[in-house]
């Protein structure tokens, strides 16, 4: 078990008292900063008003605000996946050899809080060959400042200072525990945890928006490589927990995916918010090419909208799923993950009205950021 997480949560709950409460307001402080970190890399990757989206996106998915409501480390090692992530591209993006130190730290953190944090790797590394590095000393150093102190956590750790070895570090009960004899895990395990976490008209939106990039790829091509890149971590985290369902027959895997598959939300969030700039761009724009694609627009507009209405009916829906104080997810075959989440209380009218107003003044800056784009979007159509 990786414990860096439980020692900063110890270090919490020691200053302002051990209580569940106390535990999870850590969680929420550091869902709160993936929120912001998800905007930074956006604001690198896209622009400022791509990576707006995106940390507004994440900041209204039903899944990111369930898990910032939870006593698990799962929020701790995305938030620091994701600072090394964006420490990295500013390494990559300013030729800065010591950005990677700092880079290289945050990720031995990471993988000392969750091993997961690995899967950040993808990205950065598909990034870092795309700025096709030249020089090979300098190019050495940078990988060494990187690897260096991520290397020297995970031995700290594991040698002197617990003494388990660094083999133990793959010791962890979800690698063990089988699927019960007999039973055949169903391909569409993760589909329900999509679907419940994302929203479904969150999923409709991509869905009518992935069309369109893909055939109007060359009038995008700008940002086509990042939408691949942040494509590629998804589908190494989501095969992964594939390959431990069917290659390797494991239980937690299967009826925990919405763990499993928590660090790519914010990569969801961000190839929507690309997405839904793309849409925008073809929306405004009804001649193409030379030519009218009246059906492409069409597409466009409509996953555009459906993005921006998924704010809202995700919205509504942590309505209810935040009033209960034990969350239940069911998988195919009859299996269900529980958990308990402290339940935000929505009983009181005051406190929705609070939430309500939260909500209003999320999109209202999202619109004022936006408000130049939006009358010319408007105007087109």
């Amino acid at each position: 078990m990786q414990p860096f997480g439980f020692y900063v949560d110890a270090f919490f709950l020691w200053i302002f008292g051990a209580s569940y409460e106390t535990a999870v307001a850590v969680t929420t402080m550091f869902a709160l900063g993936c929120v912001f970190l998800t905007y930074k890399i956006g604001k690198v990757l896209y622009g400022k008003k791509t990576g707006l989206l995106a940390a507004t996106l994440l900041a209204l998915t039903p899944w990111h605000v369930i898990m910032s409501r939870v006593f698990l480390i799962d929020v701790q090692c995305l938030f620091f996946s994701l600072l090394y992530l964006y420490i990295g591209i500013l390494a990559i993006r300013k030729s800065s050899n010591w950005l990677y130190f700092p880079a290289g730290l945050v990720f031995g953190l990471a993988l000392l809080t969750k091993l997961f944090a690995v899967f950040m790797l993808v990205p950065l590394l598909l990034i870092y060959i795309y700025s096709k590095p030249k020089n090979m000393l300098r190019t050495f150093l940078s990988l060494l400042l990187f690897v260096l102190p991520a290397f020297l956590v995970q031995y700290l750790w594991y040698e002197p200072i617990s003494g388990r070895g660094l083999p133990s570090i793959l010791n962890h009960d979800d690698f063990w525990i089988k699927l019960p004899s007999g039973f055949a895990p169903s391909p569409f395990f993760s589909l329900n945890f999509f679907a419940e976490a994302l929203g479904v008209f969150f999923i409709l939106g991509y869905l009518f928006a992935l069309p369109v990039m893909f055939l109007q790829r060359k009038q995008f091509s700008k940002s086509l490589f990042f939408d691949l890149t942040l494509f590629a971590a998804v589908i190494s985290v989501v095969g992964f927990n594939f390959y431990l369902v069917f290659g390797y027959n494991l239980l937690i895997p299967y009826v925990n995916s919405i763990k499993y598959d928590y660090p790519i939300l914010p990569l969801f969030c961000l190839l929507a918010a690309s997405a839904a700039k793309s849409c925008f761009v073809i929306s405004k724009n009804r001649d193409i090419g030379g030519k009218r694609h009246e059906l492409i627009v069409y597409m466009a507009a409509i996953g555009l909208y459906l993005l921006l209405v998924s704010l809202i009916f995700n919205f509504l829906s942590l309505k209810t799923m935040l009033e209960d104080s034990w969350l239940t997810f069911n998988v195919p075959g009859g299996l269900i993950y529980s958990f308990e989440s402290l339940a935000v209380g929505f009983d009181s009218s005051q406190l929705w009205g609070f939430q309500l107003l939260g909500f209003l003044l999320i999109n209202l800056g999202l619109l004022l950021s936006n408000r130049s784009k939006l009358q010319t979007l408007f105007s087109a159509l």
